[in-house]
């Protein structure tokens, strides 16, 4: 598979799962939540500054239908980290073209056929069958 086709399809199924699986999302309070109820600091903490934004509580603001805007709100989360993924990925590899090592895998040097002669194994010089088994006595066990 090619490597663009690969993308492409690992984008839809990332997709395809943040719009079907949120919905399925656990409505208990996460950890930190239910740790501040049960020793009763929860009164005491401040509003948070994006409860009022568009896809505050995970879900989508002006949709009614809860599955539909759970969906929205995990499809435009995940968007939102591809985004950045690859934006942070692209910078990168461009800062690897300036430096002038773009594209270059780390190989190990190129070893001419000489080379590649003397780091062979040797094999075991074959003797004539002959002397192979002259040098067997029967009963001997070798």
């Amino acid at each position: 598979m090619r490597t663009k086709t690969f993308m492409v399809v690992g984008v839809l199924v990332a997709l395809l799962i943040a719009g079907v699986v949120s919905f399925y999302a656990s409505s208990s309070p996460d950890g930190l939540e239910y740790v501040a109820e049960k020793t009763g600091f929860s009164d005491t903490a401040d509003e948070s500054a994006t409860e009022d934004g568009p896809m505050a509580g995970y879900s989508a603001k002006g949709v009614d239908d809860p599955r539909l805007s759970g969906g929205i709100a995990g499809i435009t989360g995940a968007l939102v980290v591809l985004v950045l993924a690859g934006g942070i990925a692209m910078l990168v590899r461009r800062s690897g073209a300036e430096r002038g090592d773009a594209g270059q895998r780390h190989r190990a040097p190129e070893t001419t056929s000489q080379q590649q002669g003397s780091l062979r194994r040797p094999s075991a010089r074959r003797r004539p069958a002959q002397q192979r088994g002259a040098e067997q006595q029967p009963g001997s066990g070798g």
